[in-house]
Parts: structure tokens; sequence; C-alpha cells
């Protein structure tokens, strides 16, 4: 796929925040994501042994806190000048469940493109596809839900 304006800029984007924000071992991934209104959000890893987040989330994240509706394109930028990175395997998954139209961008630096996750997770696991009816009737038959003194059950839809 070719590189339109909008995506080199979000590739500037992400690499800014990755200068500005990954300054420690805590964080050395920063992300920029563009929702099809073209607003721009960032978010940079969590580092934690017990596999924090990674940058692509935490920039879906801050796109949800800020209200953006569907998300069309994002990157991922090393800290220390490492240039663009692909998102890894949990991070296709969970792009692909939430926005599987949105494009990524990879590749070496004189070869970005942006392509379709889809061809990011081929012969991926569809979580939809892979839900078991379940007929309608009483809840009984379904895991109980704890109740806890003092505290309001939340509503059905």
């Amino acid at each position: 796929m070719i590189m339109r304006d909008t995506d080199r800029a979000l590739v500037q984007a992400a690499t800014a925040v990755a200068k500005l924000r990954c300054r420690s071992d805590n964080h050395t991934v920063a992300a920029a994501v563009r929702s099809t209104d073209g607003r721009v959000f960032s978010g940079v890893n969590v580092y934690h042994f017990t596999g924090g987040p990674c940058a692509e989330v935490v920039a879906l994240g801050a796109a949800a806190t800020q209200g953006a509706g569907e998300l069309e394109a994002i990157v991922a930028v090393g800290d220390r000048g490492r240039g663009v990175l692909p998102p890894c395997g949990r991070c296709r998954q969970v792009l692909l469940d939430y926005f599987p139209s949105i494009k990524v961008i990879v590749g070496p630096p004189d070869g970005l493109r942006a392509i379709p996750i889809a061809d990011l997770l081929p012969e991926t696991y569809v979580w939809s596809d892979q839900q078991v009816e379940v007929p309608a009737g009483p809840r009984a038959a379904l895991w109980p839900v704890p109740v806890v003194p003092g505290v309001r059950q939340a509503a059905e839809d």
C-alpha cells in the first residue's frame, strides 16, 4: 500500500512522542493512531515484567478516552532512533478485533507502507465467530453473579 502524507505525519507524531517521552526502560515504544475524522492520539508502552501494555494498546485507550470513533491507521516507533516497529501478536489481535479495517504502518525507513491489519494476521482467530449461542431464558444456568453487600448491581442492557 502507498503511504499518504497523513501516514507520514502519523509516523512523525509517534517519533516525536518517542523522543520526548521514551526516556527510561519503562517506556521504550511510542504509538500514534489516527481516527477517521483526522484526530491523532498517542501513547507509550508501560513496561512491566508481567507484560504491561504495549504502546499501541495505550494509544487505543487514549483514543477511546477522547471519544474517538473509528480508527483508520496506527504506527509504533521505537526509542533511540529504532524507527517503525511492527505490532506484536497480541496487539495485532486487539487491532483486528476492535478495528478490522485499520491500516498498520510497517517496514524499513526507505520502504514504509500502510497495510490492512488482516494482512499481518492471516488465518486469524475471530473471537465473535467462536462464541456459542446461549439460549434465551433464565440466567440460572450461567455462572452466578456474586452479591456484594452495599454494592449496587449493574443494570443489564
